[in-house]
């Protein structure tokens, strides 16, 4: 489980988020078995989306951050709830590209940069709101922070960070944004750009046993805050079986009848936790009843 805050400074000019999302990236390596490069490209991705999931106000919206940069990971998306509870995939989990010259995990590299980054927010209207804005470096939270300016036009500072031990397990993962809020004076956005130069790595200070109310501290130094709000995210998958018969109800009889292999059955997994669920001909035929 991971632990979220959000805070705003009392002259209600910056708000600021931080996750520690080792466990929810930790969740997500162990069910999608990814790549080095693929548990970080996606982990920065659910972290993001969980953050900005939770500036969703209904209880039922929810967040989608979807990533096409052309590169061998392919698609990689990740679903938040208004909880930060969040969930995600990458369309190919093992790739293997070289480190960055300075020793890194090329994550530009797996995921591409020749694409959008696309953000759709369901808040249970007709149609859900869409963003896309260009890639600009395929790093993800220099993406999420373009897509803010460009798109909502709220000056964003976006840091995520996810440490791979060499046995592909996951060290620490977690994420900070920072947003100027309207009429924002120039000496608050001079200390928060003091504030952000000096701030270690989201990993470096995660891995000094640094709290996200400490790390919120040193990002908003000399300006006075509250904390509003405390989550406790995890990774969680919505999937079911009704769900996937709902989807099989949907098609012609026709092509569900069709869909079952030589042994009579056919078999449904879930993208985002692997779960497997099986029907029968005789299901299949029960369903469109």
């Amino acid at each position: 489980m991971g632990k979220l805050i959000r805070c705003l400074t009392r002259d209600a000019t910056v708000m600021a988020l931080f996750l520690d999302s080792t466990d929810i990236v930790s969740r997500a390596e162990g069910i999608h078995q990814p790549s080095a490069v693929v548990t970080a490209a996606l982990g920065r991705l659910l972290t993001a989306a969980s953050m900005m999931g939770v500036m969703m106000k209904g209880k039922d919206d929810s967040l989608t951050l979807k990533l096409a940069g052309g590169g061998p990971a392919g698609t990689v998306m990740a679903v938040s709830d208004s909880s930060g509870n969040v969930r995600g995939y990458a369309q190919n989990p093992v790739v293997e590209i070289p480190l960055k010259p300075n020793g890194k995990l090329d994550v530009s590299g797996a995921v591409g940069t020749d694409g959008q980054l696309w953000v759709l927010r369901d808040n249970g209207a007709p149609e859900p709101y869409v963003g896309c804005t260009p890639l600009i470096s395929g790093e993800i939270a220099e993406d999420i922070t373009s897509y803010y300016a460009t798109s909502e036009q709220t000056p964003t500072v976006c840091a995520l960070g996810v440490l791979v031990n060499p046995d592909l397990t996951v060290n620490a993962a977690g994420g900070l944004l920072l947003q100027l809020l309207p009429f924002c004076p120039d000496d608050v956005i001079d200390k928060i750009e003091a504030n952000v130069n000096k701030l270690p790595a989201v990993t470096a200070m995660l891995g000094q046993g640094m709290t996200p109310e400490e790390i919120c501290a040193l990002a908003l130094d000399g300006m006075e805050y509250d904390i509003l709000d405390t989550y406790e995210p995890e990774y969680r998958c919505t999937c079911s079986r009704e769900k996937v018969e709902r989807a099989f109800a949907a098609m012609s009889r026709e092509d569900r009848l069709s869909l079952p292999n030589e042994e009579g059955v056919a078999e449904a997994t879930c993208r985002f936790c692997d779960a497997v669920y099986t029907f029968t001909r005789e299901d299949l035929e029960r369903i469109g009843k």
